[in-house]
C-alpha cells in the first residue's frame, strides 16, 4: 500500500508542475470580446464522460464480509473504468416545442460477438467481449407555455436526491458519484412518465408521475436502487408513483433543495401473486431528501440528507427469498431493510482563487464524508447485515484546465464495523461535460 501512496503523491507533484506551466501559458490566452456575436442553434449536441483508474487495498471476494479474517491481508487489485459516457441531442421545433435525448454508455458499453472456432470443430461461439450497459437515459418531448409552466413527456430523470438532480462529473468532487446516494436509490434515476416544472421568482418546482419500483428487485446491499430496473423489453407499470422537488435560490450563492418520492412496489412485475395473504401488501416506498450547495470566494460546500422507508419490508423479504430459483431469474432473492439512510458533505477550496491571469483554471483541494446504511432491518428480522453500515472519508484534488474538463485524484477509505476490514483505495480520473452545439 505504501508503494501506491507514494505513486499517488508523485502524481500530485507532477500535476502541480503541470499547473505552473499552465499558469505561465495563461498570460498569452486569447479572451473573446464582449461584442462577439453568438448564434444560437436550434440543434443542441453535448454530453459528458468519465475515465477512472482505481487501485484498491482490500479484497473484493464475495465472502469478504462473511469471513473477514480470511481476507485481512489481501493485496487488493487495480481496475480501469468508464463509469458513464453520455451523448446528448436536443432540438427546438419552435412554438414552445422541444425534444431532448441522452444515450448513455456505462462501463464502456457492451460488446458481444459470434465467432467460428477454427481450432476445435468449427462450431459457432457466442462471446461477451466487454461487460457494460447501453441505455437510453432520456427521451422527452416538452411543451413550454412560460418559465413558470412546462410539461415534459417521455423518458425523464426522477429528480430525487442531490446526485440525480446534479449528476454531471463536474458537479461533484469525487472520481465516482457520491457513494451514499448512489448505493441506496436508482442513480441516475430515469423512468418513462410525465413531468410538470417551472420557475417562479427564486423558486423552482418539479412534479413527476412515473411507474413505481419493483420490490422483487430490492436487496440488502442497495435497498431499492435496483427496483427501477426491468428485465423485459418494457417497464411494468401496474403501480404508479409520484415525486416532487422544490429548489430555492433566494440567498445569494446558496441553493437549497428538497425532494420526495412515494409509490407502491409490491406486485409491480409481469408475474403477480394474488393470494389472499398478500391482498393488503403494498410495499409503499417513501423517500425524503434535503440538500444544499454554496459557492463563493473560491469555496464550494455541498451537503445532503436522504431517508427512505419501506412498508411491509418483512413480508417482502420473506416473499423475495422464496421466489423462483431458476438460474436465469433476474431476482436477487435477498432480504431488504425497512429503512435506509445516506448523509454526505464535501468542502473544496480553489487554490487559484484571487490569483491573476489564471483564466478559467481552478485547482480545488477537497474533503468529503459519507455515512450510509442500505439495510436498517425491520423489528422481527433475525438476519443482520452489519457491513451495510459504512463511513467513507475522501481527500483529493480537482484541477480544471478549462471549465468543461476536470482531472481528479483522491484517496478514500470505507470504515466498517470492527469485525470487518476497512476498504482503502486510490483513484485518478479525467472527465468532461459540456455542449458542442448550442
Amino acid at each position: 500500500m505504501k508503494k501506491f501512496l507514494l505513486s499517488f503523491f508523485a502524481f500530485t507533484a507532477l500535476l502541480s508542475f503541470s499547473l505552473t506551466e499552465d499558469l505561465k501559458a495563461a498570460e498569452n490566452d486569447t479572451i473573446p470580446t464582449e461584442n462577439q456575436k453568438v448564434t444560437k442553434s436550434r440543434l443542441t449536441i453535448g454530453g459528458y464522460g468519465e475515465a477512472v483508474y482505481t487501485r484498491t487495498f482490500y479484497s473484493d471476494n464475495m465472502f469478504r464480509y462473511s469471513h473477514p479474517d480470511r481476507y485481512k491481508d489481501a493485496p487488493g487489485y487495480g481496475r480501469v473504468d468508464l463509469p458513464h459516457v453520455v451523448i446528448f441531442l436536443g432540438y427546438d421545433f419552435g412554438h414552445g416545442w422541444t425534444m431532448g435525448s441522452e444515450i448513455e454508455f456505462e462501463h464502456g458499453g457492451n460488446e458481444v460477438a459470434v465467432e467460428i472456432e477454427a481450432e476445435e470443430t468449427g462450431e459457432f461461439e457466442h462471446e461477451i467481449e466487454r461487460g457494460g450497459e447501453v441505455a437510453l437515459e432520456q427521451f422527452w418531448i416538452q411543451k413550454s407555455f412560460s418559465k413558470a409552466l412546462n410539461i415534459r413527456m417521455g423518458h425523464i430523470i426522477v429528480p430525487v436526491g442531490q446526485t440525480n438532480n446534479a449528476h454531471l462529473p463536474t458537479e461533484f468532487f469525487t472520481c465516482y458519484r457520491p457513494e451514499g446516494e448512489f448505493t441506496i436509490m436508482p442513480n441516475t434515476w430515469h423512468e418513462t412518465g410525465v413531468s410538470i416544472w417551472g420557475r417562479i421568482g427564486k423558486w423552482r418546482y418539479e412534479a413527476v408521475v412515473v411507474p413505481g419500483l419493483n420490490s422483487n428487485m430490492f436487496n440488502n446491499a442497495n435497498w431499492v436502487k435496483n427496483g427501477s430496473a426491468s428485465a423485459y423489453e418494457f417497464k411494468v407499470a401496474n403501480k404508479l408513483a409520484g415525486a416532487l422537488r422544490i429548489d430555492n435560490y433566494s440567498i445569494k450563492n446558496l441553493h437549497i433543495g428538497v425532494s420526495g418520492y412515494i409509490g407502491n412496489s409490491f406486485n409491480n412485475d409481469l408475474v403477480t401473486n394474488e393470494a389472499d395473504k398478500y391482498k393488503d401488501v403494498k410495499g409503499t416506498v417513501l423517500i425524503g431528501t434535503a440538500e444544499f450547495d454554496y459557492k463563493a470566494n473560491g469555496i464550494i460546500i455541498r451537503g445532503n440528507f436522504d431517508y427512505g422507508h419501506l412498508n411491509d419490508a418483512d413480508i417482502i423479504s420473506a416473499y423475495n427469498k422464496n421466489q423462483n430459483h431458476q438460474s436465469f431469474s433476474p431476482y436477487p432473492r435477498s432480504l431488504v431493510g425497512e429503512e435506509a439512510v445516506a448523509i454526505g458533505g464535501e468542502v473544496g477550496y480553489d487554490i487559484f482563487h484571487g490569483m491573476k491571469r489564471t483564466g478559467e483554471r481552478q485547482l480545488f483541494v477537497f474533503g468529503r464524508y459519507d455515512y450510509y446504511d442500505s439495510y436498517i432491518h425491520y423489528a422481527s428480522a433475525i438476519t443482520m447485515y452489519d457491513w451495510t453500515e459504512r463511513h467513507v472519508m475522501t481527500l483529493g484534488l480537482n484541477y480544471y484546465p478549462i471549465k468543461q474538463v476536470v482531472i481528479k485524484a483522491e484517496f478514500s477509505e470505507r470504515f466498517l464495523k470492527a469485525q470487518y476490514n476497512n476498504e482503502p483505495m486510490v483513484s485518478v480520473g479525467v472527465a468532461y461535460s459540456g455542449f458542442f452545439v448550442r
